[in-house]
């Protein structure tokens, strides 16, 4: 079961902000996305993908990246490593809620699906003076684990090939954008849509945590905020 982020003051946890420029970040991180393909295909020795993968698995630190949005929302991520394994779990925060919401974790309990491509192409512009994680093309990369969607255009994918050759990928890295467009392959991708009387998206995925509108228990204000954060443009 996805651990509670509260449970995460009394856990390891690092500020995983540095290892974003390290060698062999990318196919680590993506590295469920990916399976089967060389390291080389992101830019990346091999030796560095492993050691980086060690590193993100270190059971006596877990890495956590925090993404701001607009509205005061941040997407925390969170490594989590037991004496077993590990899993990534996507939280979506704001200082305002009792309780926050999870977009996707890779435990056993597979909860995924988080985002359709429309509100996570949303998500890619930090707000001004925002503290963490700004660079749109590293926010696009992080969260593409959280992403399943049947539904993704062209336009998403020449954007994961931008994205993928700021952080040294080849410039031919159309297949390896669609291969990591597929969907993690826990929920793979999914049938979305638009519900307008509960202004949200709604995820057809048996796993989705989306089934339900986003937020449906908040305040009228919170709910308001959070859709104006998730909507594109």
């Amino acid at each position: 079961m996805v651990m509670a982020r509260h449970w995460y003051s009394s856990s390891p946890v690092v500020d995983g902000h540095l290892l974003l420029d390290e060698p062999g970040f990318w196919p680590a991180h993506l590295a469920a996305l990916s399976e089967g393909l060389s390291p080389e295909a992101f830019g990346s020795d091999a030796g560095d993908a492993g050691a980086m993968l060690d590193q993100l698995h270190d059971p006596s630190a877990w890495p956590m990246f925090t993404v701001p949005l607009t509205g005061g929302f941040t997407i925390v991520v969170h490594y989590n490593s037991g004496e077993e394994f590990t899993t990534t779990d996507y939280f979506l925060t704001h200082p305002d809620w009792n309780q926050d919401l999870v977009l996707a974790s890779d435990d056993q309990d597979r909860i995924g699906p988080g985002l359709c491509w429309p509100e996570l192409a949303a998500l890619l512009q930090a707000p001004a003076d925002a503290v963490g994680i700004t660079d749109p093309h590293v926010r696009l990369l992080l969260l593409l684990p959280v992403l399943g969607d049947t539904a993704v255009p062209e336009e998403a994918v020449a954007a994961v090939v931008r994205a993928l050759v700021t952080q040294g990928a080849p410039e031919a890295s159309e297949p390896l954008a669609r291969r990591l467009l597929r969907g993690h392959p826990m929920w793979g991708a999914q049938d979305w849509w638009f519900d307008t009387d509960e202004r949200s998206w709604i995820c057809d995925g048996e796993h989705s945590p989306r089934k339900t509108p986003l937020g449906d228990h908040l305040p009228e204000r919170q709910r308001a905020a959070l859709e104006e954060c998730l909507t594109p443009g």
